[in-house]
């Protein structure tokens, strides 16, 4: 049967999308130009930063590269940015879409390491609460020095190929038997791995905070306050240390009572799977196996260190483990090669996306009145409102941006003699702490957890937006409250011992 070109139309717009959601997307581009020229350009860039928050949120429904990416395109043409915003925007971040295209590529083909050091981890550790715990900490550790994304990049990798083994052998016709126990296996296994991904997630927002290397705002917040590694680390210790502390007790707590999704145990059918797995590729493990093995965990310090030590920008690095990895294990067809880039590049066209709304804020001053209204608190309370505004936007922003911003503010206002020295290296910590800790309320607050949203693991172990903003919610409220009370009772006296001490002092600018 033939069909109209409006019926053709409505089929191709977003494709397998539901009609409502096509439906509200037109709505939206009908009304944003309506609201920039005939209402507001600053209400209308809100309302553009909600719609987009929205298609994140609805990323199962589709992915939110194109609604969002015709929200972006809009925006450009009808003046809420401008193209050379966007660029300058992507080439400020420069460092962290060559991450997304080269590290995530190059922890592909360090694969086979990360499945059977966490092979042995899942397999070894049969309390659930100490698998959700060790998970944190691992992802926490790493996440100090390496960056987050990349932390939670190789948790992914492995998570999807504990899910292919599952699902290779629930496929084989020898294992079909009773539907109905397969199902509640199928849908414990997907919970398990859930919890472990947040777990995972959250590690990482408590160790990314710690030191310089952990987030990209850090760097840059590092560089304006003059802090090296040990600086960072102990500026920052006031805050980040009791945080870690009560992240951990959430951690077990939610695990042990088994609150938000948490708690979930690995199904016996499915460790038993994992354990057969892991036997049949001991024994089919080649000399020439091993070898790769032992060559992937000489590539493996050779990134931590490197990470750890900023020998050359994460991306750069990212692409040395993937000429090292390919070089020594004998991958040399482009096939293979190419399918390294396919999880990272929606994320990295998704993110660059992103920076285009971004623009859309910058350009349209939608944290102009904030920043003022901050700067013009008294002193004793600028820290409070420092982490409280950077904790509220990072969670609906990106946190890399915000902390770009407050920390440029900052350094501005200590130029121009509106605040001293001390206390410009106070606002310094509370920006980065407000960045990092209440962010992980939302994906769209830190970049590593946007990605696992909008990675292949996702719909298949049913992560939601929804279902990860009510997951990680406890540790939201927590990381939050210890982080504000923290900065209101010990930065400042704890600073002032290290000062006196001689731990910590203050660069000459």
């Amino acid at each position: 049967m033939d069909i109209t070109y409006a019926q053709a139309f409505k089929r191709n717009f977003l494709g397998q999308s539901p009609d409502w959601y096509k439906a509200l997307m037109i709505g939206f581009l009908i009304l944003n130009p309506l609201m920039y020229f005939f209402v507001s350009p600053f209400a209308a860039g809100w309302l553009l930063v909600s719609e987009f928050i929205f298609t994140l949120g609805m990323a199962l429904k589709c992915h939110p590269l194109l609604p969002g990416g015709l929200l972006a395109v809009e925006a450009i043409f009808t003046g809420m940015a401008s193209a050379e915003q966007v660029k300058a925007e992507l080439a400020n971040n420069l460092e962290v879409l060559l991450l997304l295209i080269f590290m995530v590529a190059g922890i592909f083909f360090m694969k086979q390491l990360l499945l059977f050091v966490f092979t042995r981890l899942l397999l070894t550790l049969r309390s659930k609460v100490l698998l959700g715990l060790t998970f944190c900490l691992v992802a926490g550790f790493l996440s100090a020095f390496l960056d987050a994304l990349t932390v939670l990049a190789v948790v992914i990798s492995v998570a999807i190929s504990f899910y292919e083994i599952y699902h290779r052998v629930a496929s084989d016709a020898k294992f079909q038997g009773h539907t109905i126990a397969q199902r509640e296996t199928l849908d414990q296994f997907r919970a398990f791995l859930r919890s472990l991904m947040m777990q995972a997630g959250v590690g990482t927002a408590l160790g990314g905070v710690m030191t310089m290397v952990g987030e990209p705002q850090n760097l840059i917040i590092a560089h304006a306050a003059g802090w090296n590694f040990v600086q960072f680390f102990l500026r920052m210790a006031p805050v980040t240390v009791p945080v870690l502390l009560c992240g951990i007790a959430t951690s077990i707590f939610v695990e042990r009572f088994r609150l938000f999704g948490y708690g979930v145990t690995l199904p016996d059918a499915v460790r038993q799977l994992l354990v057969d797995s892991d036997r049949e590729a001991a024994e089919q493990r080649t000399r020439q196996d091993t070898l790769k093995l032992l060559i992937q965990a000489a590539i493996g310090i050779w990134l931590i260190v490197a990470l750890a030590f900023h020998l050359a920008e994460v991306g750069l690095i990212g692409l040395s483990v993937i000429i090292l990895a390919t070089s020594l294990c004998g991958i040399t067809d482009e096939h293979t090669l190419g399918q390294a880039f396919t999880e990272a590049l929606p994320f990295t066209a998704l993110l660059a996306v992103f920076f285009a709304v971004v623009a859309v804020i910058v350009e349209q001053h939608l944290f102009s009145p904030l920043i003022t209204f901050v700067l013009n608190a008294e002193p004793g309370t600028q820290l409070n409102w420092f982490y409280v505004f950077n904790g509220l936007l990072s969670s609906i922003s990106d946190n890399v941006f915000v902390g770009s911003v407050y920390i440029n503010e900052a350094k501005h206002a200590l130029e121009s003699g509106a605040i001293d020295l001390r206390q410009f290296e106070l606002l310094a910590v509370a920006t980065n702490t407000g960045t990092n800790l209440p962010s992980v309320a939302t994906p769209n607050g830190q970049a590593a957890f946007l990605f696992l949203l909008t990675s292949a693991l996702a719909p298949l172990i049913r992560l939601s937006y929804g279902r990860m903003v009510w997951m990680a919610l406890p540790f939201t409220l927590v990381l939050s409250v210890v982080g504000f009370l923290c900065i209101q009772y010990l930065l400042v006296p704890l600073t002032d011992s290290m000062i006196s001490a001689g731990w910590v002092y203050s660069p000459h600018f």
